[in-house]
């Protein structure tokens, strides 16, 4: 389901938008919806990538690290 809104803009930007939705064959109405639409998907995508980095830094990776020997085991003669 579509709902419409109003925007209110300067004059100059709604000629530039006039013209760029002509150069696209297009309305003003369907260029700014497709331009918020890849707005809010990118910012999904941002939010979701997130999430997956900071789970995996919460988890965490074996490196195959082990602790250090003891100062006196490396002295040992």
């Amino acid at each position: 389901m579509k709902n419409n809104i109003t925007l209110k803009m300067d004059a100059d930007l709604l000629r530039e938008a006039k013209v760029m939705a002509a150069q696209q064959d297009t309305s003003i109405s369907a260029l700014l919806s497709r331009e918020l639409e890849n707005m809010v998907r990118r910012r999904k995508g941002y939010v979701k990538a997130r999430k997956r980095a900071l789970a995996r830094l919460r988890e965490g990776w074996n490196l195959g690290w082990t602790p250090p020997r003891s100062r006196e085991e490396l002295h040992e003669r």
